[in-house]
């Protein structure tokens, strides 16, 4: 399977300007080819009898290199992938919102997730990599071994420069200690499992949310886009990183460690977007990161040879009795346990889901004398 691998970069100043240029030709590239596409899209709205062909990243690479690269001499200091690049995801971008997966495109902005990708003689050192008009480039840690990637990714966050590629990663099937394993996600702890374990959120963002604030409060009355202006910026900008990296780091230490030791992992399709639309909640849901939690750990899953199983949003996993299988009409947030009036049954509200959603693969597999209607439906990832 390919994973991605990602580290960062350590130019010298040389390496940085010519960084930064090939970011700002990709930039302006995807903001030439989003103002042609708007105005060719805007036409055939208004003449509906004379319509324009839409144009293909080919074609848009065609016309910029016509139009667009003879009057910027700056185009021919940089890679000439990296505006073919830029035009393609631009491309990508229309694909998605033609078929409305996504809205429409938005220009970029300098200074705002800069990035661009490099296509060709790309080599990979001992801790260095060679890349297309920018020569061998050191990085902070050690690269990975036969790896001969054909295009890579570089981009800049919180004035830091990381480079990622694809690498093929054999399949990993390690011993596993638990057959089936129920994950309840919450805000008070971050995962409960079935097994009685517990993982606590970092809550970063709590944590370093009076820092944070104190960084924007001094940067009030700065004038901007003066220098002190963007010292503010950057202290503001690695702060937002250092929560994310904080939280990413509890994340890839939790989903790794059920990947690599439960063969079932069972969780909940959850309304991460509905959660979200609750603004007394929508802060400490945040903080967890549901949806980066699911994203990780289905790759995990098919790394390590497990099967994660998604049980609907609708199955009462809180409401449910693991012991008796009798549901509550209603159960309140603020009831942190679990308490059932049909056999007495009494436990903590989170352990309580976990072990209804470990249960409920066990039931669909056995049928356990259970309807149809009453088997919660699920599907594999």
């Amino acid at each position: 399977m390919l994973l991605g691998f990602k580290t960062e970069l350590h130019p010298n100043n040389q390496q940085k300007t010519l960084l930064a240029k090939h970011a700002g030709v990709a930039r302006h590239a995807y903001n030439w080819g989003l103002w042609l596409t708007r105005n060719i899209l805007n036409h055939n709205f208004n003449n509906p009898d004379s319509k324009l062909k839409f144009p293909t990243a080919i074609d848009l690479h065609k016309l910029l290199v016509a139009m667009v690269k003879p009057n910027n001499y700056w185009y021919y200091e940089v890679s000439k992938t990296a505006p073919q690049y830029a035009l393609r995801y631009l491309s990508v971008a229309w694909k998605r919102c033609f078929s409305k997966v996504s809205g429409q495109p938005q220009f970029k902005k300098k200074g705002r997730d800069d990035s661009f990708t490099l296509y060709g003689s790309i080599s990979v050192g001992f801790n260095s990599i060679k890349l297309p008009r920018i020569g061998w480039v050191k990085t902070f840690e050690i690269l990975p071994d036969n790896v001969s990637p054909k295009s890579v990714t570089i981009s800049k966050k919180a004035g830091r420069w990381f480079i990622s590629f694809k690498r093929e990663t054999a399949s990993i099937n390690t011993e596993k200690s638990v057959d089936v394993v129920g994950v309840d996600l919450g805000i008070k702890s971050l995962a409960t499992l079935s097994t009685g374990e517990v993982f606590e959120g970092a809550k970063s963002y709590r944590k370093l949310e009076s820092k944070l604030s104190r960084l924007q409060y001094l940067n009030r009355h700065k004038t901007k886009f003066s220098n002190n202006w963007k010292k503010s910026q950057l202290k503001i900008a690695q702060l937002h990183t250092k929560i994310a990296n904080i939280r990413k780091d509890t994340l890839h230490k939790l989903t790794t460690y059920l990947a690599k030791n439960h063969s079932q992992i069972v969780i909940e399709d959850l309304n991460v977007s509905g959660m979200m639309a609750n603004h007394k909640l929508a802060k400490a849901v945040a903080d967890m990161g549901f949806y980066e939690f699911r994203r990780q750990l289905q790759y995990k899953c098919e790394l390590y040879g497990s099967k994660l199983i998604i049980v609907d949003r609708w199955f009462p996993s809180s409401k449910t009795c693991s012991n008796c299988g009798n549901v509550k009409e209603s159960l309140s947030l603020s009831e942190r346990m679990f308490k059932c009036e049909h056999c007495g049954f009494s436990c903590d509200r989170d352990l309580n889901a976990s072990l209804n959603l470990a249960q409920a693969v066990s039931s669909t597999v056995t049928a356990c004398g259970l309807d149809n209607a009453d088997v919660p439906r699920m599907k594999q990832e």
